[in-house]
This record gives C-alpha cells, structure tokens and sequence, in this order.
C-alpha cells in the first residue's frame, strides 16, 4: 500500500506502508540506534512521537518475547529507509510488519531516512503524519498546523494501580511516569522488593511504604506537565535515597529549583558519549530525551552538576548537596544500548544501605 509522510513544514516523503492502514500523526524525531528497534518501539518515553530510524534496515532480527519494554507500545508510528520482511534470528516470533498489525501501528518504508534526518537536525523536530498516497497535502498541512497534541503523556502511559515486584533485598519504591522494563530489570538482579507506583502518588504514601530508596522513572513529554510530581519529590527529599532517570532527573531538578528546556532535536539513541565530571572518565550511554537541564539554573540552587553530554556538553547528571539524591539524564539500564553506566544501580545501592547505616 502506498503511504506517504507529510510534515506541518512543508515536505512530503513518499513510500509504501508497513503495519495497520490507518493515518497516524504525532511529533517526528529521529533515533541514531542501529539496533534495539523492537525496545525503542515498546519505550513508553516514545508516547505520541513518530520515530525516524537513521540506520537504514530495520527488522532483521524481527520481534521477540524477550525485549519487550512495555507491555502494549506508546509510539504513534515509525518511519525507515528499508523494512525486513524475511528476519534471520533464532528467537524471532514474528516479522515488524505483522508485529505492527497485532498492535494496530502504522509505520512508512521506503523514503529518503537521511534527508528527513537532516530536516529535523536543521527545524528542530516537526508535527507529521502518515497517511494514504492520495491523501491532500495541502489539507494535511493545514491540519497540522492547527494540531496540538496532547500534554498528559504521562498519565496515559503511567501505571494505574500498584504492583509488586518481589525480592528479598532492599525495599525500592518506583515512580512509574513511563517506566521501562529494564530498570525493573535492572533492581531485580539486585534482588530489590520493588513496589512500582502511579505518577500521581503522593510522599505521604510513598513514605508510608517504608522504602528504603525511591525510584523516579523515564518517561515521555515535557517535565513541566507533570506538576504534581515535584511537591511528592520535595516531600520525601531529605527522607529517603532517591534516583532519577530521564524525565526523573529533570523533574528532581525542577522540584530542587532549576529549570528545563526543549532540546532543537533531543538526543536519541545507544551512541551518546557522557563525561562523568567527579571520575573524569566517559561513558557510551543509551538515550531518548526532548529536554534538559539548563546548567545556568543549577548555580541557585543545592544541586551539583556531575555529568555533561561531550556532543553538545549539555547536562546529563546532578546530585544534592545535602540529601542523599542523584540523577541522571540517559539510561543506565541501556535497553537497548552500551552498558557502560549499569555501575550507577549499584550507586544506588550503596546509598541505600549507607542510608540504612546513618539512620540504624
């Protein structure tokens, strides 16, 4: 089926459809990865975006039961060079193509990948949608223009009701604002008893768990949408260990009275080189963020800066100077990506029990 992808700036990309026949729009950005499409498209942070894939054959290793980061996806569509309809690995279950059937996604194939990557390097990134070959380019455009899409992607991706992991370690309480199932992962090889929660609980709660460390999760949108996240911060702040990932870090620098910014393009994918400032050493990290930290903000306020991007030597870690709190802007859980930065889980552990020490 003929498909073609228009952007609200103008340009049209013609190709042929993969996935659900179904028009689809959303915010377009690209993604560096070369591999781990099958966890960028289950990465709830992906919450209303259309990704671009600059590596040109995407689906070679097809989906499996295994690498799945959410279970039902939260990306509008996907958008690739050459898809693989005949995948060679020995856990395939199934190929993209019928994988986006099942889940009701529509994805595009076919068209210049590294033109629209450019596009969006130049813009900064741009409403899009995939629709019918015949569809009206003039109409599209103009709906487009008009269109502002939803700012509770939180909310639709955060879970409802709580629900345990069980261990028999530490007690870790994470803040699901749009968690992946690596960080789960991740805290379970530690033998942590997790508790995952709603973004929309309270400290009072959460400090009624008795937690020894709390968790704040990766997730999609911008952290200023997420108002009520940052009074539960302050209130547990000074109480308990805390770690942030993602929109965790920026929601911790934002409670602790900094500020954040859109990115032009943001930083997407498993290539992002960041300069840990206290270790001067520098990690290859997995990324996939709209916004940041700005480090003018950070000077006011009790948080130190620890980590900087070296593509842009924008921030990519703080830590209080006081409490026992740190974050991070890329993903040590890596999922898809390096994991050169897994050592930070056990930085939370450290805390956490140095914690358990002051307070015994």
């Amino acid at each position: 089926m003929k498909k073609k992808l228009i952007l609200e700036s103008g340009e049209v990309f013609h190709g042929t459809g993969f996935g659900a026949n179904l028009d689809t729009d959303g915010e377009v950005v690209f993604n560096t990865g070369m591999t781990g499409y099958q966890e960028l498209i289950s990465d709830p942070s992906y919450c209303g975006q259309i990704v671009c894939m600059t590596y040109p054959l995407i689906g070679n290793y097809g989906i499996n039961r295994d690498d799945y980061e959410s279970i039902e996806p939260a990306i509008k569509g996907l958008i690739v060079k050459e898809v693989c309809d005949l995948p060679s690995n020995f856990r395939t279950q199934m190929d993209l193509d019928e994988f986006f059937q099942k889940k009701n996604l529509s994805g595009i194939a076919g068209i210049d990948t590294r033109k629209l990557t450019r596009i969006l390097r130049n813009k900064g990134v741009v409403k899009g949608k995939i629709v019918n070959a015949d569809a009206d380019e003039a109409a599209v455009i103009s709906e487009l223009k008009g269109t502002n899409f939803p700012t509770n992607q939180v909310e639709m991706v955060s879970t409802k009701t709580p629900y345990a992991a069980p261990g028999r370690g530490l007690k870790v309480v994470l803040v699901d604002f749009g968690s992946k199932l690596g960080i789960i992962r991740e805290l379970s090889q530690r033998d942590c008893d997790i508790t995952v929660v709603s973004q929309h609980t309270t400290a009072e709660e959460i400090l009624l768990m008795d937690p020894d460390g709390v968790m704040l999760s990766n997730g999609p949108g911008d952290p200023e949408d997420v108002p009520h996240a940052l009074e539960m911060i302050r209130g547990i702040l000074g109480k308990v260990p805390i770690f942030g990932i993602c929109l965790g870090h920026q929601l911790i620098a934002l409670a602790c009275g900094a500020k954040t910014f859109k990115l032009k393009f943001g930083h997407r994918g498993g290539n992002h080189p960041v300069l840990d400032l206290e270790k001067n050493t520098v990690a290859i990290t997995s990324q996939n963020h709209g916004y940041a930290v700005d480090q003018d903000s950070l000077k006011n306020t009790d948080l130190i800066e620890t980590h900087i991007a070296l593509n842009d030597r924008t921030n990519e870690g703080v830590k209080h100077k006081i409490h026992p709190c740190f974050s991070v802007q890329y993903h040590p859980e890596a999922s898809p990506g390096p994991e050169d930065a897994n050592y930070l889980f056990d930085e939370f552990i450290e805390l956490m029990e140095d914690s358990k020490k002051v307070t015994v």
